[in-house]
């Protein structure tokens, strides 16, 4: 054969199959351009002095692992339907005495041309708006920006040697179909209807029971900790659901619709949903992937918009004061107490060397015990407070405060007999008039608190807490020694605030660091945290969330649209013939309108409300995880979940819409030729 005749067969047949490959070597390009941004912002050394960008690294490396592993899976899933189509063709050049080597070298070709269209166009659209992606970046982070333009050799080889592995594995798999299937097989592959699987009963009641019980756990999780161990567990349970409830789910929803007389002979019902029946294997898949799609992008743009948006008063929350300071003591005895004195004193005489007032936000004594509450008695064996799955989620955290801070802070004069205590519960319910310990006291429990004055404390703890203001908090854990490990549970805590801002602020802290390390405190071990020291590693990482979040819903929302695409493409090729039928005997271009349009309401609108659904249930799961960043702000939730959702459902209905044109121009199209 003359040269160049199998590379202009292979263009040839993407020319004439160019509704087929446009769009998936334009969701390549994508996935390149994303993949190489990706991996230039993993390298480069513009933000090498970004503070807290180690974080962002980490977050990023977790995205170009989603985005190896997502893209290999779904190129494999989209080009089962360019070879499905394409094999009609194949089967041709065979009678016409093409061996099977020289289909395969079409294919090779083919896959050649593809891979280097891709190569070229994505690497080129990614380096073109790496810069942009990196002023995003460090404009979402709070970091200063720079304009140097510059290229990274490693991400262009780790995507063009990634995407040639995928491609290479994309060609082995559409060989062996070929080389495994005879002419006649290649040729009737289009027409073969696929069978409704069988046991539609069975696999319909068991994805029920499985969703049934991924939504159970996810609406009675107590707390944030249970709430992060369990939410792969669910996330799966709801994957492996969604798709038995689709696939076998529809197609007894198709049956019923069928034994429907007043609704299944209409010209307009008639046609789409007996079609759909002999398709609905294949079909189930294709609306399970776009509901589980959909499903992670309303999660993912969700939640990081939420922690981006909720980043300040998260900030707030984990620093309640511009600079935090934590001692922890065996015992609070009076030289502890004296010592304590002499770090107020401490702080106010380097505030006065830096000119400015000491704001006290918190100043209190605590002791914390953790142990599982049954009824009234909280046991603080520490075997029993272990972290494993089974109990953790039965733990409670018990807070004793001293009545002298409590009425210090809020101005009230409470007197509390020995034995007593006010209560102040938080993400839990007591009711009890009482509360043992075991080993330990009894308390009697005189009213309950509408608030507590620890600032921020109460909002970042992540397990049920019971605060007790007690006259005597030695008094009160009499006994516990020997039951609990205390060790640890003692601290002071002081939060202050100064009128001292940026660069000023830092200096002062580490003026105190100094003054404070440099002294000889021998009853305590010092904590110190500086809120502007520590905002941009803070900010790096909920903006870090919120760009990785950003990139991986533009990958999905780019894959959820392709499978809608091809599905209403084969189907549209598939129905073909019917339409074409239905024409001859009368069928008009309204009807076949009409048909289409119901086709889309009983079928393809059920990834939308099954995304809707999950993300509904999910919300009280990841409302508590949230909680683990710092983020207690249920209204900003709802209302990002709300607007995410509202959102993606019109640009959803946009691209049914849209795809909805190409299926009924395609099915058109065989009367028109006629």
């Amino acid at each position: 054969m003359r040269a160049g005749f199998y590379p202009r067969l292979a263009l040839d047949g993407i020319r004439k199959n160019k509704k087929l490959y446009v769009p998936f070597g334009l969701t390549c390009v994508g996935m390149i351009m994303m993949t190489y941004i990706i991996g230039f912002l993993r390298s480069t050394p513009v933000l090498d002095d970004t503070v807290g960008i180690d974080t962002v690294r980490t977050l990023l490396t977790l995205g170009m692992w989603v985005m190896i592993i997502f893209s290999c899976i779904f190129l494999f899933y989209t080009n089962s339907f360019l070879i499905r189509r394409r094999k009609k063709e194949f089967g041709l050049y065979n009678i016409l005495g093409m061996g099977k080597g020289n289909l395969g070298v079409i294919l090779f070709w083919e896959t050649l041309l593809l891979l280097a269209a891709s190569l070229v166009i994505g690497l080129g659209l990614g380096i073109a708006f790496s810069k942009l992606a990196e002023l995003l970046l460090l404009n979402i982070v709070h970091s200063s920006v720079s304009y140097t333009l510059s290229v990274s050799g490693k991400a262009l080889a780790m995507t063009a040697a990634l995407f040639g592995a995928i491609f290479a594995l994309l060609y082995g798999n559409a060989l062996r179909q070929v080389k495994f299937s005879t002419a006649i097989a290649l040729i009737k592959s289009e027409a073969v209807g696929e069978k409704p699987p069988k046991g539609n009963w069975v696999l319909g009641l068991l994805g029920l029971v499985i969703l049934a019980a991924a939504y159970y756990i996810a609406v009675t999780i107590k707390d944030p900790i249970s709430a992060m161990l369990w939410f792969f567990i669910a996330v799966i349970m709801v994957i492996v659901a969604t798709y038995l409830l689709m696939i076998a789910g529809s197609v007894l929803f198709c049956r019923i619709l069928q034994k429907k007389k007043n609704y299944y002979y209409k010209p307009n019902h008639f046609v789409s949903v007996s079609s759909m029946v002999y398709r609905m294997k294949r079909n189930g898949a294709g609306l399970a992937s776009i509901c589980i799609l959909a499903t992670m992008v309303l999660v993912m743009i969700s939640t990081t918009s939420c922690l981006y948006a909720g980043s300040e008063r998260a900030l707030l929350t984990r620093y309640p004061g511009q600079i935090n300071l934590t001692a922890y003591y065996e015992t609070f005895s009076d030289s502890a107490l004296a010592e304590a004195d002499a770090i107020r004193e401490t702080v106010e005489q380097t505030a006065a060397r830096a000119g400015t007032p000491v704001k006290p936000v918190n100043d209190y004594f605590r002791v914390s015990v953790a142990g599982v509450l049954e009824g009234n008695v909280l046991d603080t064996d520490p075997s029993r407070t272990d972290f494993n799955l089974s109990t953790y989620s039965d733990i409670v955290n018990v807070v004793f405060l001293r009545l002298t801070d409590y009425n210090a802070a809020t101005g009230a004069q409470e007197t509390l007999a020995d034995g007593e205590a006010m209560l102040y519960p938080v993400r839990c319910r007591y009711q009890e008039d009482t509360i043992g310990f075991v080993g330990g006291r009894t308390l009697t429990i005189t009213r309950q608190l509408s608030d507590i004055f620890c600032k921020g404390d109460s909002l970042a703890e992540v397990l049920p807490v019971l605060y007790l203001v007690v006259p005597d908090q030695e008094a009160a854990i009499r006994g516990l020694d020997e039951q609990a490990d205390l060790s640890g549970a003692r601290s002071w805590v002081f939060d202050f605030d100064t009128e001292l801002t940026g660069e000023a602020q830092k200096a002062f802290f580490q003026d105190l660091l100094s003054s404070l390390t440099g002294a000889e405190h021998r009853e305590s071990h010092l904590i110190f945290e500086n809120r502007e020291g520590n905002k941009e590693e803070f900010y790096g990482f909920y903006g870090g969330l919120f760009y990785l979040g950003i990139i991986l819903s533009l990958v999905f929302i780019l894959a959820a649209v392709l499978i809608i695409y091809y599905k209403q493409i084969s189907e549209g090729y598939e129905d073909q013939a019917r339409f074409a039928i239905m024409q001859n005997v009368g069928m008009t271009e309204p009807e076949i309108r009409r048909s289409i349009n119901s086709q889309l309401l009983t079928v393809f609108f059920l990834p939308l409300l099954g995304a809707g659904l999950h993300l509904a249930f999910a919300f009280p799961m990841i409302r508590k995880m949230l909680m683990l960043l710092n983020l207690t702000n249920i209204r900003l939730f709802a209302l990002t979940t709300v607007i995410s959702f509202v959102v993606f459902a019109l640009f959803y209905v946009l691209v049914y819409r849209i795809t909805s044109n190409a299926y009924f121009h395609i099915v058109r199209g065989t009367r028109s030729r006629g």
